[in-house]
């Protein structure tokens, strides 16, 4: 009966596993087809850029909704649904633009649908996770969270690789495609065994989690965490094209895809090894290895060295995020749902916040992107510092 126990919850696991997958899906696909939804449908280029400001947006939404209904709606009914909304969104993207009289509202709707889906998945599988009998919690958060990566980088790859073999005028097939994976995990999740953090009406209020001074410490953690990995995440690729002139194909393979592998390869690393490491040790020396890439990337006058501190900079950031729920898991074990979905709307606000700022700097600088990841630098360090009065905190006890 023991064995079979697990056996279930590791078909919970790998559940969650193609959710993550699939929340990369959502956030990546779109963005490699920005220029031909410019040229087929006439959308100008401003409006493309309002795209991921849409994505982001709703997941933020969708944060806050989770942190006040879904212990209310129930985990596998909201988890199921992510995958509906992910697959509907990704098939509409295919239609809903020739179908629709704006090809733009179309492609905004489609969005939408997929972006509350994956917000959904962001608030949930963590949580889900880290209720179900495993050893070793944090390993298990930070192997994973690194399915992200694996996903950002497979759906670059593979959908490159579709766009070459088939044209990429039949993107459409292609999204299509990609909604096979949350489709199939509808059933997985309809059918995995699903147990909660706390029992019902247990876990923190949203005003208990407000009156927790180590609760603002983790939402400051989650702000830098988001903001150290998507600010060099996004500006990658573009840096990357300034710096070295390759074509924007090499760009988008060489900048997030290495990125997004090293990343992952943290995220394994701890995954199989930490529980001989100590998270908050490794978490200090993944900041400081982070700012070490932000100068690299922002200083050097050699591209390669540059290159070489935007690529390692994924492996600094790699521990950040689920090392952050970890911890706070871990301090605030009453903390519930409210908890992992106000973190995640605190790590998706330094996501908006941080490119934005890079961005900002990047063009008060005559569009000197260096200036822009140089500044960007503040980020690990602020957490560096908070993750350093966490551990005072700890031994004062």
């Amino acid at each position: 009966m023991e064995k079979t126990n697990k056996l279930n919850y590791k078909k919970t696991l790998r559940a969650c596993y193609l959710g993550f997958i699939t929340q990369a899906i959502a956030a990546n696909f779109a963005p490699l087809l920005f220029l031909k939804l410019h040229n087929d449908f006439q959308i100008p280029l401003g409006m493309i850029a309002l795209i991921p400001t849409a994505f982001f947006f709703t997941q933020l939404v969708v944060d806050i909704f989770c942190a006040k209904f879904v212990d209310k709606i129930g985990y596998r009914v909201s988890i199921v649904a992510s995958e509906v909304f992910s697959a509907v969104g990704l098939i509409c993207l295919a239609f809903l633009p020739e179908l629709l009289p704006s090809a733009y509202a179309g492609i905004m709707i489609s969005v939408v649908l997929y972006a509350v889906g994956s917000g959904l998945i962001e608030v949930l599988c963590s949580p889900i996770v880290e209720a179900c009998p495993f050893e070793n919690k944090e390993a298990t958060m930070s192997l994973l969270h690194s399915f992200y990566c694996w996903g950002w980088v497979g759906v670059t790859l593979i959908s490159t690789l579709l766009f070459t073999l088939f044209g990429i005028e039949n993107w459409k097939y292609i999204a299509c495609f990609w909604a096979i994976i949350p489709l199939y995990n509808i059933y997985n999740f309809a059918t995995c065994p699903i147990e909660h953090l706390v029992d019902e009406g247990k876990g923190m209020t949203i005003l208990q989690l407000f009156k927790t001074p180590l609760f603002w410490i983790a939402v400051v953690l989650m702000i830098c965490s988001g903001a150290s990995e998507i600010s060099m995440a996004q500006w990658a690729s573009a840096f990357v094209e300034s710096g070295l002139g390759f074509s924007k194909t090499v760009c988008d393979l060489a900048g997030p895809c290495l990125f997004g592998i090293t990343m992952g390869i943290c995220r394994v690393f701890y995954g199989k090894f930490g529980e001989k490491v100590d998270l908050s040790k490794f978490m200090i020396g993944s900041g400081v290895l982070c700012l070490l890439c932000y100068i690299m990337a922002s200083v050097s006058a050699n591209p390669i060295v540059a290159l070489t501190g935007c690529v390692f900079c994924g492996f600094s950031v790699g521990i950040m995020w689920p090392g952050t729920l970890s911890i706070s898991s871990k301090r605030i074990p009453t903390g519930g749902t409210a908890m992992f979905a106000l973190l995640a709307m605190a790590g998706d606000l330094g996501g908006s916040i941080g490119p934005s700022t890079v961005g900002f700097i990047s063009q008060n600088a005559g569009d000197n992107l260096q200036y822009g990841l140089m500044f960007g630098g503040i980020f690990p360090v602020v957490l560096v510092i908070f993750l350093v009065i966490i551990s005072k905190m700890n031994r004062s006890k």
